[in-house]
Formats: C-alpha cells, structure tokens, sequence
C-alpha cells in the first residue's frame, strides 16, 4: 500500500472522529482517497447474514453512487467483532475479533490482493494482483508463528507451525477471493487471521471469519475491483454503520 495513501486516510479518519467543534479538517489527496467500497452490513452484532452492495465515486468530493444491485452474503458463524484495519481502535465499543472466535472482522480494510484456483495465465480479468492457490499453499493461524496471518508456500518455506487453512481446498469456497487487510500491518498475534471474501458454503451457513457471497457474484465482485481505485471494504452492524457514516465519510 502507498504509504502517503495509508497516512493520509488515516489522518482524515482520525481526524474526523475526534472532531468536537467546528475545525478545518485537512484531508488526503484526491489521488489518495478510495474510490471504490465494498460495504457489507449485518443487522446486528451476532448475525451471521448479511447484505454486500458496491459503491463508487469518480474521486474525493464527488458522493458515492451503488453500482449494482444488493446482494446476499454470510459473515462468521457468531457475527462480528472489531477488526484491525485502517479505522480508529481507540473507541471499539462492542466485541473485539479474536483469533477462532468464529466472528468476521467489523470496520474499514484494503482490498488488494486476489486468489483462486485458476492459473495466473487464465485470470487476466482480475485486476487486483492474484495469485494462484495450490495444495502447497497454507495461511498460517498459529498464534506463536513467525508466519502467523500469512499465506506461506510449503515448497519454500519448512513447517514449523501447528495451526494453518489449506489454501487450495477440496471445495469450490476459495475458488475466487480476495484477501481482506485485517491484522496485517501489524500483525499482532491472536487478532484474528486469514480474513477473506471467498465463494459461500450456502446462504444459511456462517463462516469462521470470512465473508461468503455466492460464485458469480464473487466473480462479478473481481471484474469490478481496481487497485488504481483503492478499494476498501467496510463492514459492520447496521447500527454501527449509521453511528459512524458521516464521520467516517461512508457510502
């Protein structure tokens, strides 16, 4: 990520929030600001369903305008928690995501990198960088790993953890998906890991931290990201949402 990117957008977030009378707010550059969002909302705390719309604007004045229709999708199978991302951590009222909790991580992350079954050769739809997912791949969930929250190839690098996902899966759930930026700069161990977008189980079935959206809106979801238009991801219950919309300049 662009560092002026990752500071500016957090000094306007920042900013924003700690706001308590009338000031000039100084905001990033206009090349710097997401102009794509992908923003799924849960009608609470605890639940598992949820409904995903994409948003985007032509740059940082302009409103956001829905592109698309809503769709459904699933988070964790206990609903959500504050995340590590690139919002505030100083107010988090509500649950927390901890590593194994079965909650998907709640607020503001990047989306930048893309996975999937295919060969690199046959995803040049894909925008955001992809990488191709083998039996060899694991992402590490082991709390006390070097790796901890990373995708690792088992061919390069010797095992040395205990809890890791199989990347390339005997389903179809990570066929296509996109890596959420939770707990990834730092990594702090037990936070959470291996936060994805990926292909559900079913419209009735919970996740174990990610968020599941049915097989082609998910390909649909990748035709449309951009990394020139910084995407980010913005998740949480419909209260929190209204609570934190205008400060934090939501769609």
């Amino acid at each position: 990520m662009p560092e002026r990117f990752k500071f500016g957008f957090a000094i306007a977030v920042f900013s924003l929030f700690f706001m308590s009378c009338t000031t000039v707010v100084r905001m990033p550059e206009i090349s710097s600001i997401p102009l794509q969002a992908v923003v799924v909302k849960t009608p609470g705390w605890n639940a598992s369903g949820a409904s995903l719309q994409r948003y985007e604007r032509k740059d940082g004045p302009m409103p956001w305008i829905a592109v698309g229709d809503k769709i459904p999708a699933v988070v964790g199978r206990n609903g959500l928690g504050w995340g590590t991302g690139v919002h505030p951590r100083s107010f988090r009222e509500g649950p927390v995501k901890r590593e194994g909790d079965g909650k998907a991580p709640a607020g503001v992350f990047l989306l930048r990198h893309a996975f999937g079954y295919t060969p690199v050769e046959e995803a040049s739809w894909i925008k955001l960088s992809y990488r191709q997912v083998t039996s060899h791949i694991q992402c590490v969930d082991d709390t006390r790993s070097f790796y901890y929250n990373k995708l690792v190839d088992t061919t390069k690098v010797e095992r040395s953890w205990q809890g890791y996902e199989d990347m390339r899966r005997k389903d179809d759930q990570y066929r296509l998906g996109v890596v959420v930026e939770h707990n990834t700069d730092p990594i702090i161990p037990g936070d959470g890991s291996c936060i994805f977008i990926h292909v559900w189980e079913g419209p009735s079935m919970g996740t174990s931290g990610c968020t599941g959206v049915e097989a082609h809106h998910m390909e649909k979801l990748l035709r449309w990201l951009d990394p020139e238009a910084m995407p980010i991801f913005v998740q949480m219950p419909e209260p929190e949402y209204v609570r934190f919309r205008s400060a934090w300049r939501l769609p």
